[in-house]
């Protein structure tokens, strides 16, 4: 088998349409891979590609070991014989029918026979169990989206599109169904390629990032990898660290609650995940401070110790990595901090990160590191 039928998903691809031209070549292993970067960069173009909605000029997609596409060979699998399933912004169920009803659609549409013990688990896992003797009209937007969601996984898919799924809901229904998300990533055993233009939900779903830009595949690696580039500043924001963490429960001396890691150890604003829940946490590079030695009499409680792992240029200066025992943390300095420090790969810091600076509403579970 070659590498890319070893890989859940494997891409390289060509297509120009008037003044647009797509050339994206990636291959990614199981979890969730984020398609990454600005409106018109490619991302939707992609994912058409992949479920058999548009054909490239030139390529090749494989996905869970089979050849979707091969423009040599003349192989182009019509999109009902890929086993795709496909979540768009809106959540695209039939009115008419109830939940239970839209959900079953997904078996019959895939000519699947109906497994009880697998429809439960899947209503189960996306906690839509209260209604499925509603009908789409009655739900929140989340929860529409928690049953397309359902819909496709029903069809016993190879591999999961969700074209941007949380574009058009707001805060809180953001809010109410990326846990299930995260549940799908870690527990339904699908590949799941993910589009988005939101930093905030790439940190805390995926494991490997696709940066796409004009067209092109700007970078491709791990997130906690990606989301610390300095030279990806103009695509997805502010850089910095993305720590697998463990909650390791209250400090009663501070008031906040203990995370333990590779890093160390975090104090951070109250959780409400119970100890021993494994998170993804991301640290902005532009909060982490770094000193030489402990500092005295300062409020911040987080101070891991590292060495200087890399000196990255970036826009307004310096980008900092920091070895802190094996896992890299990012501070944004001025030239003049790093000269005035005189930090140079290899020598020993401190880096000092505000409990406040970390949201507790960006916790993300599981762990971020999935590699390609």
């Amino acid at each position: 088998m070659s590498a890319d039928e070893a890989a859940a998903i494997a891409v390289d691809v060509s297509l120009r349409r008037g003044d647009f031209a797509l050339e994206a070549a990636f291959a990614a292993g199981p979890g969730l891979t984020a398609l990454f970067g600005r409106s018109g960069s490619g991302k939707t173009t992609l994912i058409d590609l992949v479920a058999g909605l548009a054909r490239p000029d030139r390529g090749r997609i494989v996905a869970g070991g089979q050849v979707l596409v091969d423009t040599a060979a003349r192989v182009f699998l019509p999109p009902h014989r890929r086993r795709i399933g496909v979540v768009f912004q809106d959540a695209r169920l039939f009115p008419h029918l109830s939940v239970r009803q839209n959900l079953a659609y997904g078996r019959v549409f895939a000519r699947r026979r109906h497994d009880p013990a697998q429809f439960a688990a899947v209503v189960g896992m996306l906690g839509i169990g209260a209604l499925l003797d509603r009908r789409p009209a009655g739900l929140s937007g989340g929860e529409r989206q928690r049953v397309a969601i359902g819909r496709a996984l029903l069809a016993e898919p190879r591999l999961l599109l969700m074209d941007e799924p949380l574009a058009a809901l707001d805060e809180a229904r953001k809010a109410e169904i990326l846990p299930y998300i995260e549940r799908l990533r870690d527990e339904a055993g699908v590949p799941v390629v993910y589009v988005s233009h939101s930093v905030a939900e790439v940190a805390r779903l995926a494991g490997t990032i696709v940066v796409l830009e004009g067209g092109r595949v700007a970078a491709a690696g791990p997130a906690e990898a990606i989301l610390r580039r300095a030279d990806l500043i103009p695509l997805h924001g502010e850089p910095g660290a993305l720590l697998a963490m463990e909650v390791a429960g209250a400090d009663p001396a501070s008031g906040l609650v203990r995370l333990t890691g590779q890093a160390g150890q975090l104090l951070v604003p109250d959780l409400a995940h119970p100890p021993g829940t494994r998170v993804r946490v991301r640290v902005p590079a532009r909060d982490v401070l770094v000193a030489l030695d402990p500092p005295q009499g300062l409020s911040a409680r987080n101070v891991l110790p590292g060495r200087i792992a890399a000196l990255n240029p970036a826009e307004t200066g310096v980008l900092v990595e920091i070895d802190c025992n094996g896992a890299i943390l990012a501070a944004r300095l001025t030239a003049a901090a790093v000269r005035d420090l005189a930090l140079v790969p290899g020598r020993e810091v401190v880096a000092i990160v505000k409990s406040a600076a970390i949201d507790p509403a960006g916790f993300g579970s599981g762990r971020p590191a999935v590699t390609i």
